[in-house]
């Protein structure tokens, strides 16, 4: 415990000092470069890219991707859990299995927002790790009812390759238990 205390305090002194690093180095906080890519992008051409990857959450167990850190007061009597807040760090995988290469990461928070039917509030940031889209990520916020064979999520945001993305995902159960959930998500991002 006094290991991680110290970590703690140091993350916050970095942060207090304005000393954070990106996960990939970018020449973007130095201003000539921004007017550059500014040039640049009055002549670019919007792209669209076409992702599809397994999303492994697991809430329960030795050692769980996504905890519990904020409860109501009546979440415990309610059928959907309503007032449930969970952080999240889950493995993207390129297949369905655990052992698939890992291509990136979710991370974010969910709620549950619903009283009458499981709909979760999700805020995430899918950041990839794999190959030319290493160090780009793709910001998604919307509704998720977790229950329904399909669900659409809008993408508001996006870095790197990613830049100014709009679009959209689609999240499909592949399977679930009371300690995992594995996601099938195929995304459509619109971007420079």
């Amino acid at each position: 415990m006094a290991g991680t205390a110290k970590l703690a305090d140091l993350v916050l002194l970095i942060f207090s000092l304005g000393m954070a690093m990106p996960l990939v180095h970018s020449n973007l906080e130095d201003p000539k470069e921004v007017d550059k890519w500014l040039q640049k992008f009055q002549y670019a051409k919007e792209k669209v890219s076409r992702l599809h990857f397994y999303f492994h959450d697991t809430p329960s167990g030795k050692n769980p991707s996504a905890v519990r850190v904020a409860q109501a007061p009546i979440t415990e009597k309610s059928p959907t859990l309503f007032g449930l807040v969970n952080i999240f760090d889950d493995p993207l995988t390129e297949g369905p299995e655990p052992t698939s290469r890992l291509v990136g990461r979710a991370q974010g928070l969910y709620g549950s927002a619903g009283q009458q039917e499981v709909g979760l509030l999700v805020a995430m940031n899918l950041v990839f790790t794999a190959g030319r889209l290493n160090g780009s990520g793709i910001t998604i916020l919307g509704r998720n009812a977790a229950l329904q064979p399909h669900r659409e999520m809008p993408i508001i945001g996006g870095t790197g390759v990613f830049r100014l993305a709009r679009g959209f995902a689609i999240a499909k159960t592949h399977y679930m238990n009371f300690t995992s959930a594995i996601v099938e998500y195929n995304v459509v991002a619109i971007h420079y």
